[in-house]
């Protein structure tokens, strides 16, 4: 199992980088590049196409302002793609989240919320579980950790 990460830029590199750390704690692999859907449309155009023969799954694509590269690559592909809005600019990635999310049928791309990075990779590897049932158990036992730390925190003394 494989999953693509791509950011518009470098600056996007602490967003994306939450992604990339929740898919190595549940142990799935994954590649990350750096293409700009406005500067480099056929150089993005060629790492979908390679990304396909390299047999990825899912995509992960992160961009502010515009935020468009979500939706080219999700034109490019019939991968799910997850889309990060990331703020960027004076709309606190409400221009990015926008760009993301307001996608016309029937190009879909999945969004998380501004700067959720973490939030895309869990929910790259929820759609992974449907095929692998090892990353399926994985997860189980990750979201059983999560409850029986919320029950032991749920008392607290001020």
């Amino acid at each position: 199992m494989k999953v693509a990460i791509i950011m518009g830029s470098l600056s996007d590199k602490p967003v994306m980088g939450k992604a990339a750390d929740a898919l190595r704690e549940l142990g799935v692999g994954f590649t990350a590049q750096v293409i700009s859907a406005h500067r480099a449309p056929a150089l993005l155009r060629e790492a979908v196409s390679a990304l396909e023969k390299e047999g990825a799954e899912v995509i992960i694509a992160g961009a502010g302002l515009a935020a468009h590269l979500a939706g080219v690559i999700a034109s490019l592909t019939i991968l799910p793609v997850i889309g990060v809005p990331i703020a960027a600019g004076s709309l606190g990635g409400l221009d990015a989240l926008l760009s993301t999310a307001q996608m016309p049928k029937p190009v879909p791309v999945a969004a998380v919320g501004v700067d959720n990075g973490a939030n895309a990779g869990y929910l790259a590897c929820r759609m992974l579980a449907v095929k692998y049932p090892e990353l399926q158990e994985r997860l189980s036992r990750f979201y059983s950790r999560l409850q029986e730390d919320s029950k032991s925190a749920k008392d607290v003394v001020l």
